[in-house]
C-alpha cells in the first residue's frame, strides 16, 4: 500500500514537473496584433496569453530574413501576427541602411526588436504599462497598448551599443547614431539611445517604449539578456565590421609625428649661436692680422709712392728680352682687355663717323622686334603664371580635369548679424517640457527669412551676355539633372528646401492639438544631426535634403561655432555652386552672372546683416583693378627717375652756357632707349608666341633702367670730364671713351643677361619667363647703346660745339667760351673726401667688421623667413574681398575638399579591387577608405578632417533585398531599373548573385551599378548614389566597366600658408600609402591614387621654393662668376670678389626679409633673380677700374677705383632709383608697398653700400695685384711708337684708366711671348 502511494506521489510530482516545463516552454505574451492606427504607426493589442503559432508563409519569410534565431521549427511559437511583422519589416528599412555595413551592429539591434515583438517569453521582460479602450473600433473588446516597460539586461544594452557607436553613413560623413539617438552620436550614452528609441516624438516609434537596463531579476521580470555580438567578431558567415565603423578592430594608431624643438645652444638659436661663433672667429683671424700686418709694416722700409716714379729699368731696356713673361692666365689677361679697347674703339669711331645710318638702323630695327606686341598676349591665369606644365599638381589636376570636369566656380556670402542681436530660447519638445536650448541670433525666425529673401533674389538674377538672358539656373550645378533642375546652393535654408511656407511650418500634438511637437529649430537640429535624412524625426513630414536633392552639411553652411554645438553658429555660409568647364569660353556665361551678383551685392545693404561676399571671378577682377589703380603709381615713379637723369646728365657751369651744356635731351633719348630694348623685348618674345605677365611689365622696365642708366652715366660722365688730346677729332675722341669704357659695359651687361637667361631654367612659369624677358631686354639695351645711344651723344656733342640750345637745337647762341672739361662736384667729393675717409687706416677695420656681422646677423634670421604669398597682399586696401578673407578664418569650420583619385587601370569587379578601395564590412584596414578613415582621426596633423563618402559602399548597401520597397528593383517584363518611388506591382527585388560576403558577382557588378550611379535618393530609399556619386565613378567600354573614381572628403580648416602646404604634404603622403598598398595587393598593378584640391596646382611650387631660389640664385651667380673672369681678364680673384659681394648682398637682403616680414615665394625669387643683376652694376664697374688701375698699392688702387667710379655708380644707379621706389612707397596695393617698395629699396641699399663702401676696403685688404705683363707692355708699347696718353683732369693722372693706343701695325708686331 505504502509502495503504491509512492508510485502516485512520484507520478503526480512528475506531472506538475512536466506541467512546469511545458509552461515555461511555451512562454507568455504581453501584446499580440494590430488594433488601432497611431499617429506614428500601428498600436499593437494587449493580450495576456500563450504565444500562437506562425503559419503564414510570408511572415516565416519575414522572421527568416530578419529573426532567424526565432525560427525553430515549421510554425514556431510567436507573440506577433502577420501585420505586425510587415510592420516590423516596414520599420526595418531605415535601421538596414543605415547599420547593415556592420553586421554585428545591424543583428544585434534587430534581435533588439525582434525579441521585443515575436519572443514567445515576451512577458517576462515586456510589461504594458499603459493600455485603454479601443475607441477607433468600440465593436473591438481587445485594449489598446499606449506604453509598455522593456527590460534589457545590461550585458545586451552596452553589447548592441558599444557594437553600434561607430557606425559611419559614408555618404554623410557622419555616424548612424547622429539619426537614430536624437543627439549628435559623441553626447549619447546607451540610455540616450534607447530613451530616444522608445518615444513617440521620433516620428516612428507607434506608442512609448520604456526601457530599463538592469540585471536584476525578479519572480515576474527576468530581463532579455540574449547573446550579443561584439563588432570585432563575425556573425554567422558575415565578416567582422570593419575598422571604419569598429574601433575594436582597428590597429592602434601610430603616434602622431613630434612637434618640431626649436634648436637652440645656451638658449640661443642654433643658427644665431653658430653665426656668432663665426663672427667672433672672422674677428679674432681679421683682427690679428691687422695687428700684425700694422707692427710688420712698421718695421720695413717706406716704399715707393709712384710707379711711374720708380726705376727707369723698364725704358732703358732696348728689347723686350728680359721682362715679365707671367702666366698663362695674365698673358690671356692682357691679350682680352687690349682686344675689347681696340674693338670698341674702333666701333665707338664708327658709329660717330656715321651717326644717322647708326640710329636709323637702330631704329628699324627696334621697330621691327617692336611691332611684334601687336601679337602681344599676357597671362593672368594663376595656374599658368605659377604651375609648371609638367609640374605633378599639373597634370594631376589636367586628369582630374579631363575625368570628373574642373572644381566648381563658386559665389560665397558670409553672413552675420550685429552684436547687439539677440539670440533665441527655444523649448525642446518631448515628454520632459520646460527643457530649453539657447540659438544664437542668426536663428531669429524674422532673420532666416530676410536671408532666404535674399537668396532667391540673388537666385532670380538675370545677367546679360551677347543680348541673351543668362540666370544661374543656365549655368549652376545640378546634381539630379534631368530628374531634377534645381541648383545646387550649400544653405541651412535648403533644409526647408527655401521655402517660407515650410520655414514657418509648426507641428502641434494629434491629441490636443495644443502641444507643439515640432518648429523650424527642431527640424534644423534632425538636419544637423542627419543631413542626408529624407524623413523628419519630429513629425514635420520635411525632408533634409536641398530642393536640388544634395544633403546640406551643416559645418559647411554654418561657422563660428565649436565642435558640433551647430546651435552656436554666428555666420551662416551660402554657397552658389557652379558648373566650370576646361575650356575659358565656355565659361563666358558663369562668368557675366557672376559680374551680376557682384553688381548686386556691392548695392545691397540691411542694417541687420553684415555681409562678406566673393564670386570665382573677385580675385582676378581685384588684381586687375589694383593693377589699373597702381598705374599712375608707376607712371610717376618713371617720371621721377627719368627727370633725374635728364637733369643730372647736365654739366652746369656758368649760367650762360647752362641752356647749351644741359644734357636734358640726351638723357630722354637714353631713356627711350631703354623703353625700346623693353619693347623690342616683349616684341621678338610675343613672334615666339611667348606669353608675357603682369610681372614683367611692372619689373622688368625697372631692371633694364637700373643698368641702363648706370652705363648712360658712365659713357656720359667719361666724355664730360676728358679732355681731350690735341688735335683730336670729336669722332676719334668718343671712340677713345668708349674702347675705355665699353668693356665696363660689357662686363655688367653680359653677366646679368647670361645670369637672367641661364635662370630661365627654373620650372616656375613666371619665374622663367621673366628671366628671358629680362635677359633680352638687358642684352638689346646694351647694343643699343653703343650703337644708337653713341650715335645720339655724338649728335648732341656737335651741338654743343656748335653753340645750339638744348631741346630747342635749331637755336644757335652767339659764341662764348666753352665749358671746359670738369671732374664734377660729386666726382671731386668722391675723390678728394671720399675715398680717403672710407680707406684710411682706422676706417677701413671698422668697415670689415661692420660687414661681416651684419651679414652674419642676417645669415641667422633666413631661416625664419616665411613660405607663400598672403592672399591678402594681392588685394587692393580697399578691397571687398579683404573682408571676405577675414571672415574666411574667422568662421568657417572646414577647409577645401580633397579628392582621393583612384587612376583607371583596376578591376572592381574583383574581391581584390573592392577590397583595396572599400571600407565597409569585410574590408581592410589599410584601403583607400580605411586610410582616409585613420588619416581623419589624425586631423590635427594630417589635415584630413572627416572620413569620405565611399560610393562602392553605399553601392552595396543599396543592392541588399532589405527595405519597403527594396531600393533596387527591376520590371518583371522589360527588365529595366524600377525606381523605389515607383508604385507598381511588376517591379520586383533585383536579382543579384552574391559571393559568400554579400558581395555581388562580377557580371552582376557592371550590370546594376549604372543604375545605381542614376538612382535619386529619396524617402523609400536614400541610398541612391546620383546625388552623392553621379560625378564620381567614370564608366568606359559602354558601361561594362569603371573606370577612374574618387573618393572625396575635406581638409580641415586652414588659415595660413603653412597649413596650406602641410595639407598638401600630408594628402600626399597618405595617397603614396595608398598607392604602395593597392600595387602590392594586386601583383603590381600600375594604378596609383592621387589627391587634388583646388588650391593643391597653386601651393605645390612652396614645397620646393627653397631648393628653386638656391638653385636659380646660384646659376646666375655662377654665370656672373664666368663673365667676370673672362671679362677682367682671366682674373680669378676680381671673379671671386665680385661673386662674393654679390653673396653678401643677397643674404643681406633674405636677413631683410626676415625682419619686415616678407615671405620667399615666386614674386620674391624674381625680385632676388633681378637682385643679382642690379648688384651686378654696383659691383662690376668699382672692380674693373681696380682691376686696370696701375697705382702701386691696394689702397690707392681702390681709392683711384671709388675716385673714378663711385660717383657714377652714385648717381647713375642708386639716386636714379631711390626716387622713383620712394614713389612705389604710396601704392594702393600691399603687394606693390611689401614685394616691390620694401624689396626694391633693400636691394638698392645693400647694392649701394656693399659697392660702394665695402667692396673698395675688400679689394684695399684682398684685391687681385697688377698684371705685371701689362705694365711690361705698356713700357714696350712706349719704345714700338704705342702712345701713352694719361687722362689729365684739371693737372691730376687718372690711372684707373689710363688710355692705350695701340696702333695696329704695332700691335701686331709685338713679342709673342706677351700675348
Amino acid at each position: 500500500m505504502i509502495d503504491r502511494m509512492k508510485d502516485f506521489l512520484f507520478v503526480a510530482i512528475f506531472i506538475l514537473c512536466l506541467r512546469g516545463t511545458f509552461t515555461q516552454t511555451t512562454g507568455r505574451c504581453s501584446m499580440y496584433g494590430e488594433c488601432q492606427e497611431g499617429p506614428t504607426g500601428n498600436l499593437n493589442c494587449v493580450y495576456d496569453g500563450p504565444p500562437k503559432p506562425m503559419n503564414e508563409s510570408e511572415g516565416l519569410e519575414i522572421l527568416r530574413t530578419y529573426c532567424p534565431n526565432i525560427v525553430t521549427s515549421d510554425q514556431p511559437l510567436t507573440c506577433c501576427d502577420l501585420a505586425q511583422l510587415r510592420s516590423f519589416k516596414k520599420n526595418m528599412g531605415v535601421p538596414q541602411q543605415l547599420l547593415l555595413r556592420c553586421p554585428s551592429c545591424y543583428y544585434n539591434f534587430l534581435y533588439l526588436f525582434c525579441y521585443f515583438t515575436c519572443d514567445p517569453m515576451q512577458a517576462d521582460f515586456l510589461k504594458v504599462s499603459m493600455k485603454l479602450p479601443n475607441i477607433a473600433n468600440p465593436s473591438d473588446s481587445r485594449e489598446v497598448v499606449f506604453s509598455v516597460d522593456y527590460h534589457v539586461s545590461e550585458t545586451y544594452a552596452y553589447g548592441m551599443y558599444n557594437s553600434c557607436k561607430d557606425v559611419q553613413m559614408p555618404s554623410t560623413n557622419a555616424k548612424a547614431l547622429d539619426i537614430i539617438c536624437g543627439k549628435p552620436a559623441a553626447d549619447c550614452s546607451v540610455q540616450d539611445w534607447l530613451n530616444y528609441m522608445g518615444s513617440t516624438s521620433n516620428g516612428q516609434t507607434p506608442f512609448t517604449i520604456n526601457y530599463h537596463i538592469d540585471n536584476t531579476s525578479t519572480v515576474d521580470i527576468h530581463p532579455m539578456n540574449h547573446s550579443v555580438t561584439p563588432c570585432d567578431q563575425k556573425y554567422g558567415n558575415l565578416s567582422a565590421c570593419s575598422c571604419q565603423d569598429c574601433q575594436a578592430t582597428c590597429a592602434p594608431l601610430p603616434p602622431p609625428p613630434s612637434p618640431r624643438e626649436p634648436c637652440t645652444v645656451l638658449g640661443m638659436d642654433c643658427w644665431f649661436f653658430a653665426m656668432l661663433i663665426t663672427f667672433i672667429a672672422f674677428c679674432v683671424v681679421f683682427l690679428s692680422f691687422i695687428i700684425v700686418s700694422m707692427f710688420f709694416n712698421r718695421n720695413r722700409p717706406a716704399k715707393t709712392e709712384n710707379k711711374w716714379s720708380q726705376d727707369k729699368k723698364y725704358k732703358d731696356s732696348s728689347s723686350l728680352e728680359g721682362k715679365h713673361r707671367g702666366t698663362v692666365l695674365q698673358r690671356g689677361g692682357l691679350w682680352i682687355e687690349t682686344s675689347l679697347e681696340m674693338v670698341f674703339r674702333r666701333w665707338g669711331t664708327f658709329c660717330a663717323k656715321n651717326p644717322v645710318k647708326i640710329i636709323v638702323a637702330g631704329l628699324v630695327l627696334g621697330a621691327v622686334f617692336s611691332v611684334g606686341i601687336v601679337m602681344f598676349e599676357v597671362t593672368t591665369s594663376p595656374v599658368k603664371l605659377w604651375s609648371a606644365e609638367n609640374s605633378r599638381a599639373r597634370q594631376e589636376k589636367n586628369y582630374f580635369d579631363s575625368h570628373f570636369g574642373p572644381f566648381y566656380r563658386t559665389q560665397q556670402l558670409i553672413i552675420t548679424r550685429p552684436e547687439n542681436a539677440s539670440g533665441v530660447r527655444h523649448e525642446v519638445p518631448g515628454i520632459n517640457y520646460g527643457i530649453y536650448r539657447n540659438y544664437t541670433s542668426i536663428f531669429d525666425k524674422s532673420f532666416l527669412h530676410k536671408v532666404l529673401d535674399l537668396q532667391l533674389t540673388i537666385q532670380n538674377l538675370e545677367a546679360d551676355h551677347k543680348g541673351s538672358k543668362v540666370a544661374l539656373e543656365d549655368i549652376c550645378f545640378q546634381p539630379l539633372a534631368p530628374d531634377n533642375t534645381d541648383c545646387t546652393i550649400q544653405s541651412i535654408l535648403e533644409y526647408w528646401q527655401n521655402n517660407h511656407t515650410r520655414l514657418d511650418k509648426i507641428k502641434y500634438d494629434d491629441y490636443s492639438g495644443f502641444y507643439v511637437e515640432g518648429d523650424y529649430l527642431d527640424h534644423f537640429s534632425d538636419c544637423a544631426r542627419a543631413p542626408a535624412s529624407v524623413s523628419d524625426q519630429h513629425h514635420m513630414d520635411l525632408s533634409c535634403l536641398g530642393a536640388s536633392g544634395q544633403p546640406i552639411f551643416p559645418w559647411i553652411s554654418l561657422g563660428g561655432f565649436t565642435g558640433e554645438k551647430y546651435n552656436e553658429s554666428t555666420a551662416l555660409v551660402i554657397t552658389f555652386v557652379v558648373n566650370n568647364h576646361v575650356d575659358e569660353k565656355q565659361n563666358e556665361k558663369a562668368r557675366a552672372w557672376e559680374l551680376e551678383f557682384l553688381r548686386f551685392m556691392k548695392n545691397f545693404s540691411d542694417p541687420d546683416m553684415i555681409i562678406a561676399y566673393s564670386a570665382e571671378r573677385s580675385i582676378e577682377d581685384e588684381i586687375q583693378r589694383e593693377s589699373a589703380s597702381d598705374v599712375w603709381t608707376i607712371v610717376i615713379s618713371y617720371i621721377v627717375m627719368f627727370g633725374y637723369i635728364s637733369i643730372t646728365l647736365g654739366q652746369f657751369g656758368r649760367c650762360s652756357r647752362c641752356v647749351v651744356s644741359s644734357k636734358t635731351s640726351l638723357g630722354l633719348c637714353g631713356v627711350c632707349i631703354v623703353l625700346l630694348s623693353v619693347s623690342s623685348s616683349l616684341g621678338l618674345f610675343s613672334y615666339c608666341g611667348i606669353a608675357a605677365t603682369l610681372i614683367i611689365i611692372e619689373v622688368v622696365p625697372f631692371l633694364v633702367l637700373a643698368v641702363g642708366v648706370d652705363n648712360i652715366f658712365i659713357l656720359v660722365q667719361a666724355f664730360q670730364r676728358d679732355e681731350g688730346h690735341p688735335d683730336e677729332e670729336l669722332e676719334d675722341r668718343i671712340g677713345r671713351l668708349l674702347g675705355k669704357v665699353g668693356p665696363s659695359m660689357l662686363l655688367a651687361s653680359c653677366s646679368e643677361s647670361l645670369a637672367f637667361f641661364l635662370g630661365a631654367l627654373t620650372d616656375m612659369p613666371a619665374v622663367r619667363v621673366f628671366s628671358l624677358y629680362s635677359a633680352m631686354a638687358v642684352l638689346l639695351d646694351f647694343l643699343f647703346q653703343v650703337t644708337v645711344f653713341v650715335a645720339i651723344m655724338t649728335l648732341d656733342a656737335k651741338r654743343e660745339e656748335s653753340n645750339r640750345l638744348d631741346i630747342c637745337c635749331c637755336v644757335k647762341l652767339e659764341k662764348s667760351k666753352k665749358n671746359e672739361a670738369s671732374e664734377g662736384i660729386l666726382f671731386k667729393i668722391f675723390k678728394n673726401f671720399y675715398s680717403e675717409a672710407l680707406l684710411s687706416k682706422f676706417v677701413r677695420p671698422v668697415v670689415m667688421v661692420l660687414f661681416v656681422g651684419y651679414l652674419c646677423f642676417s645669415a641667422s634670421q633666413i631661416h625664419k623667413i616665411e613660405i607663400g604669398l598672403d592672399q591678402k597682399l594681392s588685394m587692393p586696401d580697399d578691397s571687398y574681398v579683404l573682408n571676405y578673407f577675414g571672415n574666411l578664418s574667422e568662421y568657417l569650420h572646414v577647409g577645401a575638399p580633397v579628392y582621393f583619385v583612384v587612376e583607371d587601370g583596376l578591376d572592381y569587379t574583383t574581391k581584390v579591387g573592392q577590397d583595396v578601395v572599400c571600407g565597409g564590412t569585410g574590408c581592410p584596414e589599410d584601403s583607400v577608405v580605411g586610410q582616409i578613415s585613420t588619416a581623419a582621426k589624425q586631423a590635427n596633423y594630417t589635415y584630413i578632417a572627416h572620413p569620405t563618402s565611399a560610393w562602392i559602399d553605399d553601392y552595396f548597401d543599396w543592392l541588399r533585398p532589405g527595405g519597403d520597397p527594396p531600393c533596387c528593383r527591376v520590371y518583371n517584363q522589360a527588365g529595366n531599373f524600377c525606381a523605389a518611388t515607383v508604385v507598381n506591382a511588376s517591379c520586383a527585388t533585383c536579382p543579384v548573385h552574391k559571393t559568400a560576403d554579400s558581395r555581388p558577382v562580377s557580371q552582376d557588378f557592371m550590370k546594376f551599378l549604372p543604375w545605381y550611379l542614376k538612382d535619386n535618393p529619396g524617402i523609400k530609399c536614400a541610398k541612391g548614389g546620383h546625388a552623392a556619386y553621379g560625378s564620381a565613378v567614370n564608366l568606359k567600354n559602354n558601361k561594362k566597366a569603371v573606370g577612374a573614381t574618387y573618393f572625396m572628403t575635406y581638409h580641415s580648416i586652414m588659415k595660413d600658408n603653412k597649413d596650406y602646404i602641410t595639407g598638401l604634404k600630408e594628402a600626399r603622403k597618405v595617397a603614396a600609402n595608398m598607392t604602395n598598398m593597392l600595387r602590392l595587393k594586386t601583383g603590381g598593378n600600375s594604378t596609383k591614387v592621387f589627391p587634388y584640391s583646388v588650391f593643391y596646382v597653386f601651393y605645390e611650387q612652396y614645397l620646393t621654393i627653397v631648393e628653386d631660389t638656391i638653385k636659380n640664385l646660384s646659376i646666375c651667380i655662377a654665370a656672373i662668376f664666368v663673365v667676370t673672369f673672362v671679362l677682367l681678364g682671366f682674373d680669378i680673384i676680381s671673379a671671386f670678389l665680385v661673386v662674393l659681394t654679390i653673396t653678401m648682398i643677397v643674404i643681406d637682403i633674405l636677413g631683410f626679409m626676415a625682419l619686415w616680414d616678407i615671405s620667399i615665394n615666386a614674386v620674391t625669387l624674381v625680385n632676388l633673380v633681378m637682385a643679382v643683376g642690379i648688384s651686378v652694376e654696383f659691383c662690376a664697374h668699382i672692380t674693373r677700374a681696380f682691376a686696370v688701375s696701375h697705382q702701386t698699392t691696394r689702397v690707392k688702387r681702390a681709392k683711384d677705383a671709388v675716385a673714378h667710379m663711385g660717383s657714377s655708380v652714385l648717381s647713375g644707379i642708386t639716386l636714379t632709383k631711390l626716387g622713383g621706389i620712394i614713389v612705389l612707397a604710396f601704392a594702393k596695393s600691399q603687394l606693390f608697398q611689401v614685394f616691390y617698395f620694401r624689396m626694391y629699396l633693400a636691394i638698392v641699399v645693400y647694392g649701394a653700400t656693399h659697392g660702394l663702401i665695402f667692396l673698395p676696403v675688400l679689394l684695399s685688404y684682398i684685391g687681385p695685384p697688377v698684371n705685371k705683363v701689362k705694365l711690361d707692355f705698356i713700357e714696350s708699347s712706349e719704345e714700338g711708337n704705342v702712345h701713352e696718353q694719361r687722362s689729365h683732369s684739371n693737372g691730376r693722372t687718372n690711372f684707373a684708366f689710363t688710355d692705350i693706343d695701340i696702333k695696329c701695325t704695332n700691335f701686331k708686331q709685338l713679342d709673342n711671348s706677351h700675348l
